[in-house]
């Protein structure tokens, strides 16, 4: 039984290794990203659809992050793994054309004045911030609940889960806040 308890430390460890790797790598990679001096030209107008699309992405996350709460408090676990997982994969779709996006289109400036103006860049910069240090806890939290280690993933999720819920739900308010701005 020891024997088994440290294999799985190891193996802990070297996901946890992983897991800080990608957790620090991706913010790191969309930063060089949005303050290059120059953009990549992918010879057409199209990536001007991802934020929408992102958008989107960021309202199912968020629906598919409401319903494995509602599954696991239900005690459907069946459910709650199929809903995280899908917030999961979407989440993942959403990084990868966030990145083709801002790689290849200059950001949106808002426009917005007064309070108004204040309102979104609390948001924006709250969401930039829980973003960047999210992916760490959620990719522990997925791992943990993926090896059905309970109570590690009980542990991480009471940080993960309210994160991830509030950069996916402001992603779509600073969105929704934006889009009049879009020059596209």
């Amino acid at each position: 039984m020891e024997k088994s308890n440290l294999l799985m430390d190891k193996e802990d460890k070297g996901i946890i290794r992983w897991v800080t790797v990608i957790a620090v790598a991706v913010p790191v990679v969309v930063a060089i990203l949005l303050f290059m001096p120059s953009k990549i030209d992918l010879a057409s107008d199209w990536v001007y659809f991802l934020p929408h699309f992102n958008a989107v992405i960021n309202s199912a996350a968020s629906v598919a992050l409401i319903f494995g709460l509602i599954f696991i408090k239900s005690k459907n676990i069946t459910y709650h793994r199929a809903s995280m997982t899908t917030a999961f994969v979407l989440g993942a779709i959403f990084l990868v054309s966030y990145v083709i996006y801002h790689a290849a289109a200059e950001s949106t400036t808002f426009g917005g004045e007064g309070f108004i103006k204040s309102v979104y860049y609390f948001i924006l910069i709250t969401h930039i911030i829980l973003a960047a240090v999210a992916l760490f806890p959620i990719l522990l939290a997925y791992y943990y609940g993926y090896t059905d280690q309970r109570a590690k993933h009980k542990k991480v999720v009471k940080f993960a889960y309210p994160i991830w819920l509030y950069v996916t739900i402001s992603g779509v308010i600073v969105y929704l806040m934006i889009s009049p701005y879009y020059n596209f």
